[in-house]
């Protein structure tokens, strides 16, 4: 089983333990590796952000200077792609979209049920597809806006789509949403998320991407990532055995993120 992380939320946004905790709680799970991911900041919704991202970092490197030989700890970012603040001074990047935009302003997608549920009826006519095409689209940037080392939760547009009770994920206008967004972000080489967050958190059985989209993404060359998206110390490796299995069926291959991306000295420098 994997045993490193590096889609990991602390106190620094959104989630509800400490960088400390987190590491502690990784260390007693024998990893050998965490990331820490923290939101970047949207002036639409800093509820969730990081509102001090200094402080963030130097925490994170003191932590990483303390556990050497221990485990080895990355501070990066989960940067949105409408965020207007650079990602500077990260070990990597996670490129993410969390809204849709129309007529120029952002409609989350990753906020409740209800939330969405609404913005689908007053602003898209209550057609999901429409959403969901919307979404799509402006994912298909995600990478060359951020500078991502890792596509994070490529079809986030799903989270509350568990057995279909919102839209048919097979629906040919679905399909050919999520299809132009992977042939774009193929280009780019960057690993795929696969994401188990939404298992520990109770919204899906099954992590970010669908089978599916894994399926076609392997069939296209591109290579994976496993992370939890963890917002706390116990959900650290939650789903990883699951989540193995899916790659395994849909024959992608995980990568070994710590050796192929953060092992770079280009990409280092690039940070600084």
């Amino acid at each position: 089983m994997v045993k490193s992380n590096f889609h990991t939320h602390s106190t620094w946004c959104d989630g509800r333990d400490s960088p400390r905790r987190m590491v502690e709680a990784a260390v007693k799970r024998g990893f050998t590796a965490l990331g820490f991911s923290g939101h970047s900041y949207m002036e639409c919704e800093p509820g969730y952000c990081m509102s001090d991202p200094d402080g963030y970092k130097a925490q994170i490197r003191e932590l990483a200077a303390e556990y050497r030989g221990i485990i080895n700890i990355y501070c990066g970012v989960e940067q949105d792609m409408y965020c207007v603040h650079p990602p500077v001074g990260y070990d990597y990047v996670i490129g993410s979209l969390h809204y849709v935009c129309k007529d120029n302003r952002l409609y989350s997608v990753d906020c409740d049920r209800d939330e969405v549920c609404r913005t689908v009826r007053e602003e898209f006519g209550s057609d999901w597809l429409s959403f969901c095409e919307a979404y799509y689209e402006g994912l298909k940037h995600v990478v060359q806006r951020t500078g991502a080392d890792i596509i994070g939760h490529f079809d986030l547009v799903t989270k509350y789509n568990e057995g279909g009770r919102l839209f048919d994920e097979h629906d040919p206008r679905y399909v050919a949403a999520w299809r132009s967004a992977a042939d774009a972000l193929l280009k780019a080489g960057v690993p795929f998320e696969i994401n188990t967050g939404a298992i520990s958190r109770g919204y899906r059985t099954s992590p970010y991407p669908s089978e599916d989209i894994l399926r076609y993404l392997a069939a296209h060359g591109a290579k994976a990532v496993l992370s939890s998206d963890s917002h706390d110390s116990s959900s650290l490796d939650t789903g990883f055995g699951e989540a193995e299995d899916l790659a395994l069926r849909a024959g992608i291959p995980l990568v070994d993120f710590e050796q192929t991306i953060l092992g770079r000295t280009d990409k280092r420098i690039n940070r600084v």
